[in-house]
């Protein structure tokens, strides 16, 4: 029987805040653990942290932060594959992309948009 992965708590944390629409405490807490991070898998939390970057600018209405962020975010989750510290990152880029898909659609340079909140995606681990 393998033992189940133990995750860092601020890992944890901030996916609590996540899930809590506290995406600036998210960003704050991931960005402390990516500090410390050295080695294989730094880029995700960085991309964690662009994430909750991208979704914190949205919802505050700065829409090109949020589609900068967005395009960088989803960069460096997809280099981890599918699956990654538990997370599914097919289904998390896909819902983070439907989240996002209006502004990422807009070709004005500051569009009027605001983000559906039941659109924002939420963080499971497996």
């Amino acid at each position: 029987m393998t033992e189940p992965t133990k995750f860092d708590e601020r890992y944890l944390k901030g996916i609590e805040y996540f899930n809590e629409f506290e995406f600036f405490e998210a960003h704050e807490v991931w960005e402390d653990l990516w500090q410390d991070f050295h080695g294989h898998g730094r880029t995700f939390y960085q991309g964690l942290i662009q994430v909750a970057v991208c979704l914190h600018h949205f919802v505050n209405g700065n829409i090109r932060g949020a589609r900068k962020l967005y395009n960088s975010s989803t960069k460096y989750l997809s280099e981890y594959g599918d699956l990654y510290e538990g997370l599914d990152l097919v289904k998390f880029i896909g819902d983070l992309t439907t989240c996002c898909q209006e502004i990422l659609d807009s070709t004005e340079e500051y569009p009027k948009i605001e983000i559906n909140a039941d659109l924002i995606p939420e963080i499971h681990l497996s």
